[in-house]
């Protein structure tokens, strides 16, 4: 069911955000505790503030309330990714090759159940890490988590 959802929000929201000037990081609808929540991560190269996840939900929310797919009473937050972002999608993993990543795996890959390391190369099916000048691969079927690294 969340996934349906969040499809078909995506497609609804994808455009008006775009035309906003961000990209659509990402959509989830998720409950936490007894609340229901649908979630638009946004981006942009400039980075994002409140007033941009302001100006977003403003944009948004008359749309998704008119188009009704939702039908559990959910609070909707725009927010960033943030500094330290999770990857899911093709996009993220191919914008972050070149820089660190954090890969938490299913099942240990050369006896490690995390890697830490340079993103070398990514394809849907693959990726390979630099970790301490050794190429580790992974499937990407194996990856739990990941996740960008912020160096302060």
């Amino acid at each position: 069911m969340a996934g349906n959802i969040t499809a078909k929000v995506t497609e609804l929201v994808e455009n008006i955000i775009v035309d906003l000037g961000y990209d659509l990081y990402d959509v989830e609808y998720l409950k936490e505790g007894k609340d229901y929540i649908l979630r638009i991560t946004i981006d942009n190269d400039k980075g994002i503030n409140i007033e941009d996840c302001e100006k977003v939900s403003n944009a948004i929310n008359d749309i998704l309330d008119s188009a009704d797919y939702i039908k559990d009473q959910y609070n909707l937050e725009v927010s960033s990714p943030g500094l330290e972002r999770i990857l899911k999608k093709d996009k993220h993993f191919e914008k972050q090759v070149g820089n660190e990543v954090y890969i938490k795996l299913y099942k240990p890959v050369n006896g490690l159940k995390e890697v830490q390391g340079i993103l070398k190369e990514y394809s849907p099916e693959k990726l390979i890490l630099d970790v301490d000048n050794e190429k580790i691969e992974i499937e990407c079927k194996d990856i739990a988590i990941a996740k960008t690294i912020f160096n302060w």
